[in-house]
């Protein structure tokens, strides 16, 4: 497919030499090159899809690297890095070692803050405008956040702190009706308000239109009337939010109108205080299949451009698979037993649980902290909350995991979703820190399974527990191997699969599989090998670090996480304080942030794979 008039823009602000009439032509291509690219690579397609056009007029409006785009999560700058200079790294989107799938300053200059999580955009964007205030600097700001992102606290907080601003600061607000899945709660309802409000969008572009017809001084009155915090839109749309905390509102107008766009980021940057552009855009544009189900095209993977199928059917149950289904089961069984989520029904395999016991459901929107205290509110008032949530994304909440939950010692579930490597989407999303954050915090109980069987009877021993207690899995298909060892979960109890001698590998989770390579390597030149599937990294089991001190030379922890605070951790200090002779060998990933690529590359270029452990056992063996 032949991109004429993407060949010419090859560095930051190219796009202010395509002639206007061209401008649709080549939103036109930037779409057609995103479905191509991104169905062989995979990636985040729908919500970079309904951003292009938004995305072009921020680029003619501004100059880049100058001034400042932050896009919240980031997963929707695809179009940015484009008219960039970056749409040669398309080809490694997401590989290691290639181009990132989120805004990165170590990337470009015009990637002016690296974002992962959501809700932040606002709150950076008012620390770039005052350090260019203090600084006495001259460049406008400019800060892209999602509906979704707006059911955060963080993005009050910053809200509410941007409305004392009297130098000018830009919020663009994309409002398309969705976070990865549709949004809930009160601002999603005003916003739909705002949207549907006929009589001031209806009364407005009346009026706009017949002092357009007014000669030279109709223009200027338009603006005037935008301008103001008394305008039209505080007669027609009476407690406007926004307006009301001291943010000028200006829209809703079309995410895809780009000279409408033109015209009202112009007015936003005359205004001096911060801003708010409403803009309008339809997650997953110009592309049916992910138009029709923008929540399968959030993160797609490769799939047919001409169909949307996905390339690779999916063979194996994933984990998420096999705990959505326990918990369905239990449902009917626990009649106390309800789901919460934060914007994540599918991705945590919680829709089918909605779908079964809707009053049980619990979706709160963008807000982890939330979702965590809330949770500790429903077991409090007498109900078994099980809070499902990515591993990344829990971090957001460990104050509330700390104060309101375990303090109390309140019996909530949490499923931690997507633990260890996650692979492309990179630092902020691989779920590496979760063992050591919250193996730190007393009352908390903490659970690795080692296969699909391990992790449904977790689930049900979590679930029947009476305190706080964290459930942690990897992300992609269930390993179904060693069904034959499914010893009865208890409390604190590791499970032996092969007693030797010699060497014992005592591996947490998903390194037990890895565990059972490294022994056929060990066995293949020689040595015996036990392995023992730790299931608890909190507590620890001592009596079983008691039994394997007697007979073995070389204790090896496997961990999916980083070493500093996490399980090796804990048996190296155990094995110190008893003063036991043996010596441990911790297998964890470096005290680093882990980059995007493939996971099994990641785990060599980590040294958590079976032949680097191979190798440095043989070393250790040797000394």
């Amino acid at each position: 497919m032949a991109f004429i008039l993407l060949e010419n823009i090859n560095q930051p602000n190219d796009i202010k030499n395509i002639e206007k009439e061209k401008l649709p032509e080549l939103a036109q291509e930037i779409r057609d090159f995103l479905i191509q690219n991104i169905s062989r690579t995979g990636g985040h397609l729908a919500s970079n899809l309904g951003v292009v056009e938004l995305t072009m007029a921020l680029h003619l409006t501004f100059d880049l690297p100058k001034d400042k785009i932050i896009w919240d999560v980031g997963h929707q700058s695809y179009t940015h890095k484009i008219l960039t200079g970056r749409k040669d790294g398309f080809e490694e989107l997401r590989k290691f070692g290639g181009m990132s799938g989120f805004p990165k300053r170590s990337e470009s200059d015009c990637d002016a803050f690296d974002t992962g999580h959501s809700s932040t955009s606002i709150s950076a964007g008012m620390g770039y405008v005052c350090a260019r205030d203090v600084q006495g600097e001259d460049y406008s700001v400019i800060s892209v956040i999602g509906d979704g992102a707006l059911t955060g606290g963080m993005a009050y907080e910053a809200l509410n702190n941007a409305a004392q601003l009297k130098s000018n600061f830009i919020i663009v607000l994309n409002d398309n009706e969705m976070s990865i899945s549709e949004n809930v709660g009160g601002i999603s309802t005003y916003l739909s308000n705002i949207r549907t409000a006929e009589s001031y969008t209806g009364i407005k572009t009346g009026i706009e239109n017949t002092l357009n017809k007014i000669p030279v001084y109709g223009d200027k009155l338009i603006r005037g009337i935008r301008n103001t915090k008394q305008g039209i839109k505080q007669f027609l749309v009476p407690g406007m939010f926004f307006e009301e905390m001291g943010i000028t509102y200006l829209g809703p107008v079309d995410g895809h109108n780009i000279q409408k766009m033109l015209r009202v980021f112009r007015d936003a940057k005359k205004v001096n205080g911060a801003v708010l552009v409403h803009v309008l855009t339809k997650k997953g544009k110009g592309f049916g299949p992910a138009e029709r189900m923008p929540s399968r095209f959030h993160g797609a993977e490769p799939f047919d451009p001409e169909t949307g199928l996905p390339k690779v059917r999916k063979k194996k149950a994933a984990y998420t698979d096999v705990f959505s289904t326990v918990m369905c089961k239990m449902g009917a069984r626990e009649p106390k037993l309800v789901a919460v989520t934060a914007a994540m029904p599918d991705g945590t395999g919680l829709k089918r649980f909605r779908n079964m016991y809707r009053e049980r459901f619990f979706d709160v929107g963008i807000a982890e902290a939330h979702a965590v205290t809330f949770a500790a509110g429903l077991a409090a008032g007498g109900l078994k909350p099980v809070v499902a949530v990515y591993s990344s994304f829990l971090q957001r909440a460990f104050d509330q995991v700390i104060h309101d939950v375990c303090i109390q010692n309140l019996p909530v579930v949490f499923a931690i979703d997507r633990a260890g490597l996650v692979g492309s989407d990179g630092e902020t999303h691989q779920g590496i820190f979760d063992l050591s954050y919250l193996s730190s915090v007393p009352n908390m109980c903490v659970m690795a399974p080692k296969n699909k069987w391990e992790l449904a009877d977790m689930l049900k021993y979590a679930i029947a527990y009476n305190g706080p207690i964290a459930l942690r899995y990897p992300r992609g298909e269930a390993y179904d191997g060693l069904q034959e060892f499914r010893a009865p979960i208890v409390y604190g109890k590791s499970e032996m699969l092969y007693d030797e001698n010699g060497l014992a590998l005592v591996a947490a989770g998903s390194m037990v599989v890895t565990a059972l390579e490294v022994r056929e390597m060990m066995k293949a030149v020689g040595y015996h090998c036990t392995i023992v599937n730790a299931r608890f990294v909190k507590p620890v089991d001592e009596e079983m670090l008691d039994y394997l001190a007697k007979d073995h030379r070389l204790v090896v922890t496997m961990e999916e996480n980083v070493k500093n605070g996490g399980f090796g951790e804990k048996v190296l200090e155990y094995y110190n304080e008893v003063s036991a002779d043996v010596r441990v060998m911790q297998v964890a990933l470096p005290d680093d942030y882990i980059e995007h690529g493939n996971v099994d590359l990641l785990k060599k270029e980590a040294c958590i794979d079976a032949e680097s452990i191979f190798k440095e056992i043989i070393a250790q063996y040797q000394q």
